[in-house]
C-alpha cells in the first residue's frame, strides 16, 4: 500500500496599526484621547496549512492584535475582506486574539453588539471628542489586519514545528482579600486587615516555534498568563510590555523574527506588584531597566532557555486538526434585588452626568481645559454599565444562554484552546491540568473580553466579579472547562482512528485496508461520547450507538459526514452534550444544514469528529 505524504506549510506577516491621528484609548471608565505615540501597536499573523497528498488537509490563521479586546464587528470585517481576497481560505478558521493593552484605540461599539459590556464615550454631538470613532478605528484596523493575513497566507512555505515550556514571573493575582472575607482589585496590602491574595499565579511561558527548510527560526508564538497593562493609565498609544519583549527577542534572535503574543487565562491577573514593590523597584533601578523592560527580559530569558531543547524535536509534519464551534454558555443571572441596587447606582451616575453636561454647555470655555472630558465620560460609562443590568435581567428569561465562538487547534502533541473572555486563571489551570495534550496553550480574549470569574471571586465581590462586569457566571466558566477538555480529548483519540489514510500519532496509521479495525475503534469512541452526552444533556437523543455504527458500516467512508443538529438551547453544544437522534447522514456536499437552518461545515472525508 502507498502512504500519503504529509507536511506543514507556514507563513508570517506583521503590520503596523498605529493611527496617525488622535484616538480614544480603551481600558478605563473615563475616556482618554491619545496625546502621542510611545511605541507602535501591531498585528502579527501566522498562517498554518497541513498538506496531505498534495492537497490541503487543515487550515488555521492566528492573528495577535495589540488592543484591549476583539469586537465581533472587527473580526467579521477582517474575515469579509480576507474572504474576498482568498477564496480558498476558510475564514471561519481565522481567529484574532488581543494582548489587552490599555493604551490602544477603542474599536468596540456596544450599539452594534449588545453582548459587549464595554463603556464608550457619549455620542452626544455637543460633547464630541476630537478623535477617531470606533467605526473609523474598525475600518483602519480591519483593512490592515486583512492585508497581513493575505500576506501571511500567500507566503506559506514548508516548515517544522517545535514547542517548549519555560518560566518567567510576569503576572500576579490582583485581588486582595481582607479578614472579613471581601476582596478588592488592587487593594492595599499594608492594611492591618489584609489577609491574603485571593488566587493562584501561573508563571509558565508556553512557546511554539517554526523553522523553515533552511532550519532558520522564522517566528515564535509566546503565551503568557498576564495581560499587557503595565502602562494601563497612560495617555499615549502603546503596545505595553509586548513592545519591549519583541524588541528583546529580535535583538537576541534576529531583526526578522516574528513574535505572536498571546494572553493565557488571566482575568484576575496583572503585571502590577502588590507585595515587595520597593524591593522590586530598587532592583530595576540597579539593573537600569524600566518595569516593562524587566518583563521583556524575563520573557526573553525564558524563551532562550528552552529554544535549544525545542530544536531537538522539530516536527515537519505534525498532525493538525482545527475545530471552530459555537458553544452555548449560561448567562450570569440577576435577582430582583440586584437589579434594584444597580438602578440606584445608574440613577446616581445619570444625575451626575446630566449635571456635568449642563454645566459644560453653559460654560463652553471649559472644553479648552486639558482633559476636560475625563469626569463626564467616567459618569457616562458608569451610567451605561449599571444601567445594562436591568436589560440583561429582562433577557435572561427568554435567552438563558449566550453562544460564543470557540477554537480548538491540535498541532502534533500541542493543543490550542481559545475563549473570548478575561477568563480567570483557575479555569485556565483546570484546562491545562486535565488536557490530554502534552502542552496546552489557553488563549483568552479571542472575543469581546468580558470577565468570567470564579465562584470564590463572586462571593468576595469587587470589580471584575460583580454582575455588571460579567456576561457569563462561574457555572459557565466551569462548563467551558468541561467542554474544552472533552473536545481536546476527542481531537486526540479520534485522530487517525476514523479517517482513512490519516496519521494517528507517531506509530499508528489506518488505511482503507484496515476498515474493520477503524470501524471498531470509531464506534468505541462514539460509545464513550454517547455516555458523556447522556450524563450531561438535559434531553436524551432518539438514536443509539448501534444505529450509528450500523449506518457507518454500510456507507462508503468517503461519503460519510457527521450531521449534528446543534440548535438546542440551554445546554452545551457538541461534543459533550450532543443530541444524537440523527448522528450521521451521507452527503456529497461539504455543507450540511441542520434542522434549524444552521449551516455547519464538515470535511468531505469520513471521520468521527464533528468539524
Amino acid at each position: 500500500m502507498s502512504e500519503q505524504t504529509e507536511s506543514l506549510r507556514v507563513g508570517w506577516a506583521k503590520t503596523d496599526l498605529t493611527p496617525d491621528q488622535p484616538v480614544v484609548l480603551a481600558g478605563q471608565f473615563h475616556a482618554r484621547v491619545s496625546e502621542g505615540v510611545r511605541d507602535p501597536i501591531t498585528a502579527t499573523a501566522l498562517a498554518l496549512e497541513s498538506v496531505r497528498g498534495g492537497q490541503t488537509a487543515s487550515q488555521a490563521v492566528l492573528v495577535s492584535v495589540d488592543i484591549v479586546a476583539i469586537p465581533e464587528g472587527l473580526r467579521e470585517a477582517v474575515r469579509e475582506k480576507v474572504r474576498a481576497a482568498l477564496p480558498d481560505l476558510d475564514v471561519s478558521l481565522l481567529f484574532l486574539n488581543a494582548t489587552h493593552t490599555h493604551t490602544a484605540p477603542d474599536a468596540r461599539n456596544p450599539q452594534q453588539n449588545a453582548r459587549d459590556l464595554a463603556m464608550s464615550p457619549p455620542r452626544d454631538k455637543d460633547l464630541k471628542l476630537e478623535a477617531m470613532t470606533p467605526a473609523e478605528v474598525e475600518a483602519h484596523f480591519s483593512t490592515k489586519i486583512a492585508a497581513a493575513v493575505v500576506e501571511a497566507w500567500q507566503s506559506r512555505e514548508p516548515a517544522a514545528m517545535g514547542y517548549g515550556l519555560g518560566q518567567a514571573v510576569v503576572g500576579h493575582n490582583r485581588r486582595v482579600t481582607y479578614y472579613d472575607g471581601h476582596s478588592v482589585m488592587y487593594g492595599k496590602t499594608n492594611d492591618p486587615e489584609f489577609s491574603h491574595v485571593e488566587g493562584y499565579e501561573d508563571h509558565t511561558v508556553n512557546v511554539l516555534g517554526f523553522w523553515n527548510s533552511e532550519k532558520r527560526l522564522t517566528g515564535l508564538v509566546v503565551n503568557v498568563p498576564c495581560p499587557s497593562q503595565v502602562s494601563e493609565s497612560e495617555w499615549m498609544v502603546s503596545a505595553d510590555y509586548w513592545h519591549e519583549t519583541r524588541e528583546e527577542l529580535k535583538k537576541r534572535l534576529g531583526p526578522d523574527l516574528y513574535v505572536l503574543p498571546q494572553a493565557s487565562a488571566a482575568g484576575d491577573q496583572s503585571p502590577h506588584l502588590l507585595v515587595n514593590q520597593q524591593a522590586e523597584e530598587r532592583m530595576r533601578r540597579l539593573a537600569g531597566r524600566s518595569e516593562r523592560e524587566e518583563i521583556g527580559v524575563r520573557i526573553a530569558d525564558a524563551v532562550m532557555s528552552i529554544l535549544p531543547c525545542m530544536e531537538q524535536e522539530l516536527d515537519p509534519a505534525p498532525l493538525m486538526i482545527h475545530r471552530a464551534e459555537m458553544v452555548e454558555l449560561p448567562r450570569r443571572l440577576f435577582t430582583k434585588e440586584e437589579v434594584a441596587a444597580a438602578e440606584i447606582e445608574a440613577d446616581k451616575a445619570r444625575r451626575d452626568y446630566e449635571a456635568l453636561r449642563e454645566d459644560l454647555l453653559a460654560h463652553p470655555e471649559k472644553r479648552q481645559e486639558p482633559r476636560w472630558y475625563q469626569e463626564i465620560t467616567a459618569r457616562h460609562s458608569s451610567m451605561v454599565w449599571w444601567g445594562r443590568v436591568k436589560e440583561r435581567y429582562e433577557q435572561q428569561a427568554t435567552e438563558p444562554t449566550i453562544p460564543h465562538e470557540i477554537h480548538l487547534l491540535r498541532l502534533g502533541e500541542v493543543a490550542i484552546a481559545t475563549n473570548p473572555f478575561e477568563y480567570y486563571l483557575d479555569f485556565g489551570v483546570q484546562i491545562k491540568a486535565r488536557s490530554k495534550a502534552v502542552q496546552t496553550f489557553v488563549v483568552q480574549l479571542v472575543g469581546n473580553g468580558t470577565y468570567l470569574p470564579t465562584q470564590r471571586a463572586v462571593q468576595s465581590g469587587s470589580y471584575g466579579a460583580i454582575g455588571p462586569s460579567t456576561a457569563i457566571g462561574p457555572e459557565g466558566g466551569r462548563a467551558l472547562v468541561d467542554w474544552t477538555v472533552a473536545a481536546i480529548e476527542e481531537m486526540f483519540e479520534t485522530a487517525g482512528s476514523c479517517e482513512p489514510g490519516h496519521t494517528g500519532g507517531k506509530n499508528w496509521r489506518v488505511t482503507h485496508h484496515d476498515e474493520s479495525q477503524r470501524r471498531t475503534r470509531c464506534c468505541a469512541i462514539w460509545q464513550r461520547r454517547w455516555q458523556r452526552s447522556q450524563a450531561v444533556s438535559n434531553t436524551s437523543g432518539g438514536g443509539s450507538v448501534g444505529q450509528l455504527c450500523t449506518t457507518w458500516s454500510r456507507a462508503s467512508p468517503s461519503s460519510m459526514q457527521p450531521y449534528i443538529p446543534g440548535c438546542g438551547r440551554g445546554r452545551l453544544a457538541s461534543p459533550a452534550a450532543l443530541r444524537m437522534s440523527t448522528p450521521w447522514r451521507t452527503a456529497s456536499s461539504r455543507n450540511s444544514v441542520s434542522s434549524c437552518g444552521k449551516r455547519l461545515r464538515f470535511p468531505t472525508t469520513g471521520q468521527c469528529s464533528p468539524g
